[in-house]
This record gives structure tokens, sequence and C-alpha cells, in this order.
């Protein structure tokens, strides 16, 4: 099997109008620095005339290959499905839209020359709506303070990964934008580099409001199966012992005052959501038992993925 330097992943939905022009830059950037590639477009569910343009790039040139969705499957799919098929010893993800700039591939391998398995980018300057920089700036914020990976921009389409990296993702839904996250859990060495942002020209973006709730919502997916995977017991365990110790602490004073005063003085309110804390408790601690059980069980005798780095 002929070596592969780099692949290029390139999700495109309805990116026609921009889509030779990419590859145009990505080329002239590649031949500048001598390396061996491939480009791997993914057409996600395009409805314009994204994918014929490809066929006609992939005529010119066989190092392009296509994958092409029978519908609009979203990018983490798009990515992965992407990765699956990636040979290269580095890999790039570029958005279609020429917002990202491919003469800043070699500042990328340069960084990872450094060490680094996972670079990301950094679009300190961002030419988008505030419709969408507003709540990406939030959602960095938040992913920030709940999973403790410093990284500012983590849902830049412009990273570039080690082999290692690509190969140990699992993505769905809207983990793409996790996807530093990800890599840095599995004890990856990630870093991040500032980037040019270009304005959009050609078409519109594929986002909406709806793709922000299903971000926020991925984020506490993330921090589960990065943090509680292996050990769910210290996830419902610390909230159930959390709700209960709370509903115990209401019952002791709903006791003391029925001792002190013979009656609770109508607090049967309070009496209820004593009652209810700690009934959540037991079946939060619970859960967390009989989930540790099954890891246990599906664990057995079976090494944690990328426990072993790869020596070359």
């Amino acid at each position: 099997m002929k070596k592969v330097d780099l692949s290029f992943v390139i999700p495109a939905k309805d990116e026609g109008g921009s889509v030779e022009q990419l590859y145009a830059e990505i080329i002239l950037t590649v031949k500048k620095i001598k390396k061996d590639y491939e480009i791997i477009f993914i057409d996600d569910g395009s409805t314009d005339d994204t994918f014929t343009k490809l066929k006609n790039l992939q005529s010119k040139d066989k190092n392009i290959r296509i994958i092409k969705h029978r519908g609009n499957w979203g990018k983490s799919v798009a990515l992965q499905n992407g990765f699956n098929l990636a040979k290269g010893e580095i890999t790039f993800t570029l958005d279609a839209d020429l917002q990202d700039d491919p003469n800043e591939i070699p500042k990328f391998i340069q960084k990872l020359g450094e060490g680094y398995d996972l670079v990301s980018g950094w679009k300190k300057i961002r030419h988008d709506p505030l419709s969408k920089t507003l709540p990406s700036k939030i959602g960095n914020w938040a992913t920030r303070a709940l999973t403790g990976i410093k990284i500012h921009d983590l849902n830049c389409g412009f990273k570039a990964y080690r082999k290692d990296v690509v190969k140990s993702f699992s993505l769905y839904g809207e983990l793409y934008k996790y996807i530093p996250v990800l890599a840095e859990k599995q004890n990856f060495r990630v870093t991040e580099i500032i980037i040019t942002h270009h304005k959009r020209k050609y078409g519109k973006s594929k986002f909406g409001w709806e793709r922000n709730i299903k971000g926020f919502l991925d984020m506490f997916t993330v921090v589960f199966i990065t943090d509680y995977l292996r050990r769910p017991s210290h996830f419902f365990g610390k909230w159930g012992i959390i709700s209960f110790t709370s509903g115990f602490v209401i019952g002791l004073y709903i006791s003391y005052l029925r001792i002190t005063t013979g009656s609770i003085q109508y607090r049967h309110p309070l009496l209820y959501l004593g009652m209810l804390l700690m009934i959540v408790g037991v079946q939060l601690v619970t859960t967390g038992l009989i989930a540790e059980m099954i890891v246990n069980l599906s664990q057995k005798n079976k090494a944690p993925k990328n426990s072993i780095e790869s020596q070359y």
C-alpha cells in the first residue's frame, strides 16, 4: 500500500460554489511542501451541483475520494466516515466554505512536529454573524469550565491530527464539536494555533439555533463518557448521596418539629420533598451500582481503548 503523508477530510453540504477553489488552494499548498496526499470529500446530502463538481475534480485527480450520503446525516457522521477511510500519517479537516485558509497547513504540520497529537485552529478574529459567534463563545466557556480543556475554539473545523488520534474516534450526534476534549481525555497531546478566518464567499451557513441546543446536550454526553464511562457509580453515586442526604436532613428537621411541638406546623410540602429526595437518592445510587456491574462485565479481560501507544 502506497504511503500517504496527508489526508484531507472535507464535509460539504451545498458548497458547489467553493469546492473547486478549495481544491485548487489545497493542491497549491501541498505541492509547495512536497507531500503525498489524498483528499476525501463527503457530500452530506447536497441538493445543488456539489457532487457533480466533485466528480469532475476526481476525473482529473486520482487522489480524490468521494463519499456521498443519501441524506443530510450531519457533520459527525461525515467526519467519521472520512476518518475511517483516511490513510495519511497526518489528517486535516477543513470546512468546504473557504473560510479556512489552506495556506496555513504548514503551520499545523510544524506544530505537530513539536510533539503534539492534535492541533486545533483558533479563529481569534472571526467573520461570522453574532447569531453564530455568541452561542459559540458561551459553549466554549461552558465546556472549558466543565472539562478543564484550555482550548478557545473547540468547534473550529480546521484541525490536524496524527493517525492514532483519528482512528480513536467514534463520532455521532454533535460530538464533532468536542473532538479536542475526546482526544485529551484519551491522553493525546492537544494544542491550538491562531488561524486566519475568511468571510463566507458562497452559499450560506447550514446550521441553525437547533444545533446549539443539540450541542449543549451533547456537552453533558461528552463529560459523562470521558470522565465517568468506566466508573458510572461515581457519577450517579455522587448525586444520589447529595439527594439522599438533603432529604434525610429535611426528615430530621420535620421529626424535630414533631417531637418538640407535637406537629409539623403545616410543613407537609417540605415533608414530601424530603421523602422524594431520599427515594431519588436511593434510586441514583442503585443505578450507579447496576451500571458499574454492566461496565465490569463488558470490560472483563478487555484492555481499555488506546491504553497502548503505538510505536514506530
